[in-house]
């Protein structure tokens, strides 16, 4: 299958690198309740990075991220040490990638590619991750929308990857595990690569895919 992309663009949480992980420790925390735990921060953490764009009221993903645990564990009910919830939100600066991301990326990067990530998280935890994850080294551009003072889905942050790669949308495939990131993709005009891990239906926004699969294998099979 010939593909018409000169870059790929990707989301890196959940499509990278693997928020199971954060499972694993929130488990570990608060045995029983680990998986509640972090599907109501992620949870929390992707509403509040929408609230606060629409209300033009941004704060960095760091922040977020802690505000939103510290929601979830006082929502459930947990007790916390200060130092049991520092460790958590230490969890989110070491992260494994998924196992095939190292080879997916290489191959593309053989195919002549250029590879980028366009995150939420920060300049300083995209860094932190992509070297814990072993995926530093394999980027061209690492973007983060704290250039853009706001988050995913606004146009402004989908933007930061026309201006940094100079190219037209459409010359991009933009990669994410996540339907409501596949959906403001597309609508800003880039051609999307939906990573379905989760089996999960499309979301009724009138949005499709370029393509679909449920890993990063399959994407790189697009450029064989």
């Amino acid at each position: 299958m010939s593909v018409p992309f000169s870059a790929v663009l990707f989301d890196a949480y959940g499509t990278l690198l693997d928020l199971g992980f954060i499972t694993e420790k929130a488990e570990e925390a608060f045995p029983g309740h680990g998986t509640q735990l972090s599907t109501l921060w992620r949870d929390k953490q992707l509403n509040y990075t929408w609230l606060r764009t629409i209300s033009e009221n941004y704060a960095d993903f760091a922040m977020v991220t802690a505000d939103a645990l510290d929601y979830s564990i006082e929502r459930l009910g947990l007790a916390a040490s200060r130092q049991k919830r520092d460790e958590l939100l230490a969890a989110y600066w070491s992260l494994p990638s998924f196992p095939e991301a190292r080879a997916a990326l290489v191959h593309l990067g053989q195919k002549g590619v250029r590879l980028g990530i366009l995150s939420n998280g920060t300049p300083a935890m995209l860094e932190a991750a992509l070297r814990s994850s072993g995926l530093d080294g394999l980027f061209d551009d690492v973007l983060s929308v704290d250039a853009a003072g706001c988050y995913k889905t606004a146009r402004a942050a989908y933007q930061l990857g026309t201006t940094r790669l100079t190219l037209p949308p459409e010359r991009i495939l933009f990669v994410s595990s996540n339907g409501w990131d596949i959906c403001g993709a597309t609508w800003f005009g880039y051609r999307t690569y939906w990573v379905n891990r989760a089996r999960q239906p499309t979301e009724r926004l009138g949005v499709s895919a370029y393509a679909t699969g449920e890993s990063l294998k399959e994407l790189a099979a697009l450029f064989a």
